[in-house]
């Protein structure tokens, strides 16, 4: 039977002994609606409440709650119990903090949540230096977060995803690891040696289909667009300052993305998600489509991204056919046209500017 987790607005007056009354209300007929309620989380700053339960389908979800409180999900979306227990910690009830009948939760489940990249150029790495490296890397990457009491949702040779509970936690733990770099890094190929940091903050489930997707979803457009290091939402930078009273965010060392920023960095990559194939794109209908003149699309692009607009599509495109010849999704001819070029040669050319080996070449080295 699928796992749900469910998201309740709750009203100002609801306490955690309220919520711990109407999940006693759930489980007493549970049963009729083939549902069974395996835990919750509340957020009594937010108030947020966050349902896990196993469920034949999200109606019967709304179907239970409906007739054991009236107290109706907002939202409800299907979660892979092994990323829950990754992101928050547990996936049964905590143990109980009080001696009266009921297991009062008062564990939320908003989280920080860390995206990690370094670049491609580990991909030409010769073997025994790309082991060298990785075991380092990743060695010290492991070593770092435990220390900040993140915890590894996802990881590969080149990515993580990490999830924190203490926002002053996430920033150490990215300044430590930035720091760390350097020094366990191969010393060529210096201008493609680069480890970028994002990280924002959220709830599990927003209107969005996916476990913690909205805020994941920043956090990588953070990490892989803005042209900084690290860079960190402007929630990030006011829970921070919470956090640590008196305390600033490093100004050189840490980016914050501003609201005005991160609404057109929505929008920017919206529009080129979904537009990016289309050989026909230019700067004026990209500009238009965002709603600027080309000028003021290439003042606020250059400053976030450090790209002009013809740059940043280019090289988008390159990075997706990158992505699409390693996992065999055809030639490179086809690849090439599916990326939105229209000549196969100036393909392979701006592929070799970019990543420094040919199409060809790199399909002979590193796909298998």
């Amino acid at each position: 039977m699928p796992i749900f987790m469910d998201r309740h607005d709750v009203p100002e007056t609801v306490t955690a002994e309220i919520l711990a009354r109407l999940h006693q209300e759930d489980l007493k007929i549970e049963q009729e609606f083939g549902c069974k309620g395996i835990t919750y989380w509340f957020d009594d700053r937010r108030k947020t409440a966050f349902c896990l339960i196993k469920a034949p389908n999200k109606q019967a979800i709304q179907e239970m709650h409906n007739h054991a409180h009236g107290d109706v999900p907002n939202s409800v979306i299907e979660v892979d119990e092994a990323l829950v227990e990754a992101f928050l910690g547990r996936i049964s009830d905590p143990v109980k903090a009080n001696e009266g009948p009921l297991n009062i939760i008062t564990d939320d489940a908003f989280r920080v949540i860390m995206v990690l990249e370094t670049s491609n150029y580990l991909n030409r790495i010769e073997a025994n230096q790309f082991s060298i490296f990785t075991q380092k890397f990743h060695n010290s990457v492991s070593k770092t977060i435990t220390q900040f009491e993140g915890s590894i949702v996802k990881q590969n040779n080149n990515t993580y995803l990490v999830s924190f509970r203490s926002v002053t936690n996430a920033i150490l733990c990215a300044l430590k690891i930035q720091a760390n770099f350097k020094y366990i890094t191969p010393k060529f190929d210096l201008q493609n040696r680069i480890l970028k940091i994002g990280i924002d903050a959220g709830s599990p489930v927003t209107h969005k289909k996916e476990l913690f997707e909205e805020t994941i979803t920043l956090a990588t457009q953070m990490c892989e667009i803005v042209n900084h290091d690290i860079v960190i939402s402007s929630e990030i930078k006011s829970l921070y300052e919470n956090e640590n009273r008196n305390a600033f965010i490093d100004k050189e060392r840490i980016y914050t993305l501003s609201p005005d920023e991160q609404k057109f960095l929505t929008d920017l990559m919206d529009y080129i998600e979904a537009n990016w194939k289309q050989t026909e794109i230019n700067v004026v209908k990209f500009a238009k489509a965002l709603g600027y003149s080309k000028s003021q699309l290439y003042r606020k692009l250059k400053a976030l991204t450090g790209k002009s607009p013809n740059t940043f599509i280019r090289d988008y495109r390159l990075n997706k056919s990158l992505k699409l010849l390693h996992d065999q999704r055809g030639n490179i001819s086809e690849i090439a046209y599916r990326a939105g070029f229209n000549s196969l040669a100036y393909f392979s050319k701006c592929f070799k500017d970019k990543f420094n080996i040919l199409p060809s070449t790199y399909i002979q080295q590193h796909v298998y």
